[in-house]
């Protein structure tokens, strides 16, 4: 699987890179804090699939807490035809200590 750390992620933000973001986390969480991406919990993303379907081509950068949750969803999104997929390492835990200590974590 391949991952992107929070520095390349920011740098791709910054750079105004094109790609998707994905978070996975559930309702709560991603209210506490998002990185203003798409929001489908791990839990929905099978049902809610078809959303995604106009952005095969697209890279998409997949993202939760720490890695793991988000790690499934990569997974899941290969196993379904989808190959230009990124895990954000350490999720946001990672993106709150490295990139933006004022950022909460729920």
């Amino acid at each position: 699987m391949n991952e992107i750390t929070v520095q390349e992620l920011k740098e791709k933000k910054d750079n105004g890179e094109d790609f998707f973001l994905l978070d996975v986390r559930e309702m709560t969480e991603y209210l506490v804090s998002n990185l203003d991406g798409e929001h489908i919990p791990l839990g929905d993303l099978e049902s809610r699939l078809s959303e995604l379907e106009d952005k095969r081509d697209a890279e998409f950068v997949i993202m939760c807490r720490s890695g793991g949750r988000s790690g499934k969803a990569c997974q899941f999104l290969i196993s379904k035809g989808f190959s230009n997929v990124y895990n954000l390492k350490g999720g946001i835990t990672a993106w709150s200590k490295e990139i933006d200590p004022s950022m909460p974590v729920a």
